[in-house]
């Protein structure tokens, strides 16, 4: 427990950090200047008077929270997880103005943001479940819990409840998105263009992601059940050390995935789409 403590103190810290570089490129490429060079007064009028600047007001705000929590309530885990989570899920909806669903108006465009908000928190269960069950049953972490292997197992299959809804929200914001910027229409033409070429290949890893999800849940993890079952370790397959070795190959490629579709929805981030399409056009 101390470690996974330790690891997200860390990544609320880089949180910040990386949240006050943005704005401050974004500032910066607004002025025409370069990020040491920016102006106090107009990066003020940035972070005061738009919708960007309030969003990173809140997204910080959460980050800041949630290093708190890491940091001076440890005494009472169930109470820090909880601030965790709705200061995570917080940050991560803020960036929602940063994005495409940010400049849409309207009805449309408050059904965008909606969709686009409950698609990257369940995005963010998901990887954020990958990196921890790769810590989980890492040896150093597996050596210290007297249970770790059990505990791996259990929590692998309970995972499963979670992860299918994520799944299921992560498929149906995402056709509601690819409405909104491109028209389901206009599917087959996106190969035509940098920015449906980069959005087929994010659909192509989301798949590879699926089907690794699917096979740990109804191959890896029963194979790691089995091994964490006392006095079942001679089961054919069901050796401890070779089912933990094949659950790691698979969520460290899940985890590898995972990664190429962040890297692709940054890249899609700074490309207008190919066509738009507004459902709510008469």
């Amino acid at each position: 427990m101390a470690t996974i403590w330790r690891i997200e103190r860390w990544l609320c810290a880089a949180g910040l950090f990386l949240s006050a570089l943005g704005m401050g490129v974004l500032a910066a490429s607004m002025q025409g200047v370069s990020i040491l060079s920016l102006e106090l007064q107009p990066f003020l009028d940035l972070v005061l008077e738009t919708d960007v600047g309030a969003a990173w007001i809140y997204r910080s705000t959460a980050l800041l929270a949630a290093l708190a929590a890491t940091i001076w309530l440890t005494r009472w885990p169930t109470f820090t997880a909880v601030l965790l989570a709705a200061a995570g899920s917080l940050a991560v909806a803020t960036l929602v103005w940063s994005g495409h669903a940010g400049a849409t108006e309207g009805v449309a465009g408050t059904m965008h943001r909606v969709s686009d908000i409950l698609h990257m928190i369940a995005a963010a269960v998901w990887i954020g479940a990958i990196g921890t069950f790769l810590l989980l049953i890492s040896p150093q972490v597996l050596c210290q819990l007297p249970d770790g292997l059990p505990l791996a197992a259990r929590s692998l299959d309970q995972f499963s409840r979670i992860g299918t809804i994520c799944v299921l929200v992560i498929a149906a914001t995402g056709l509601i998105n690819s409405q909104m910027i491109v028209g389901l229409d206009n599917f087959s033409r996106l190969s035509g263009s940098r920015y449906g070429q980069l959005l087929l290949a994010k659909l192509a890893l989301f798949g590879l992601m699926l089907a690794l999800a699917a096979a740990n849940r109804w191959r890896l993890t029963p194979r790691l059940a089995a091994a964490a079952e006392e006095g079942d370790s001679e089961t054919i397959g069901a050796d401890p050390g070779v089912a933990l070795d094949a659950m790691r190959r698979s969520l460290l490629l899940e985890a590898a995935a995972a990664v190429l579709v962040l890297a692709l929805v940054a890249w899609l981030g700074t490309l207008e789409p190919a066509a738009g399409v507004d459902i709510f056009r008469a």
